[in-house]
């Protein structure tokens, strides 16, 4: 399990990956995972073949599929390397009162 600021990504087996069709890449040719609000930075993951997926039921869903080697970057955090792999892509979120959000950063 990796934690980048308010990322967590978790290994799971391949079975667990649904249904899922590509994020769209942003307009600098990246792979966002989270970007944050107030600041504009973003965590974005790379590596050889490497693909961010997001469930067809539910977009916020997403999941890495990582075939060699990874590595998650972020201009405020240390890189982190993901070893080939399936992995969920978990938002921390918080709670205000009568519902979630993601936490803003």
């Amino acid at each position: 399990m990796y934690r980048q600021g308010d990322v967590l990504i978790i290994p799971v087996a391949e079975t667990e990956v649904p249904a899922s069709a590509p994020v769209p890449r942003d307009r600098r040719g990246r792979m966002v995972l989270a970007r944050g609000e107030a600041t504009g930075h973003a965590h974005v993951v790379g590596g050889p073949g490497l693909q961010l997926v997001a469930d067809l039921d539910d977009p916020d869903a997403m999941f890495i599929e990582v075939p060699s080697h990874g590595r998650v970057t972020h201009e405020e955090h240390g890189p982190i390397s993901l070893p080939a792999g399936h992995y969920r892509v978990v938002r921390q979120r918080e709670y205000i009162p009568g519902a979630f959000r993601p936490v803003a950063d």
